[in-house]
């Protein structure tokens, strides 16, 4: 039984245990946030700052059935070479024609259409990726 006389005044003799257990999980909620936004922003410079190749299709039509016409547009660095892969599928999704298609040169943007081979008739034409030599 408590009574007045013999509970001890509140947070006159430091916090209790479960105030010290909140302040810990706190303290480990706050390094673990720091730790993930560290994470994140360290993922993202290395995808947008390193990327020193990018590019878009900007329209692509079949022009027979083996070959299907690609307008790239590529942004890159001043002076650095590199490609940039695309590929065709059919209307089944199968693969039907993949290719590097190379860049180098002073110009920062590129506007070229190029024509990629392919073994049946392509539906589609999708950018892969692009890579800095």
């Amino acid at each position: 039984m408590s009574t007045a006389s013999t509970r001890l005044p509140e947070g006159r003799y430091g916090r209790s245990s479960d105030e010290r257990a909140d302040h810990k999980l706190k303290i480990a909620g706050v390094v673990l946030g720091v730790f993930v936004l560290a994470l994140i922003g360290y993922f993202a410079y290395h995808y947008v700052g390193q990327n020193k190749i990018s590019a878009e299709v900007i329209t692509f039509k079949a022009t027979s059935a083996e070959a299907v016409e690609l307008h790239l547009e590529v942004r890159k660095d001043a002076g650095v070479s590199g490609y940039c892969t695309v590929r065709s599928q059919s209307a089944d999704g199968a693969e039907v024609g993949r290719a590097d298609f190379r860049f180098s040169g002073a110009d920062t943007r590129i506007d070229r259409t190029v024509t990629l081979r392919t073994t049946t008739k392509g539906t589609t034409a999708e950018l892969l990726g692009c890579h800095a030599d």
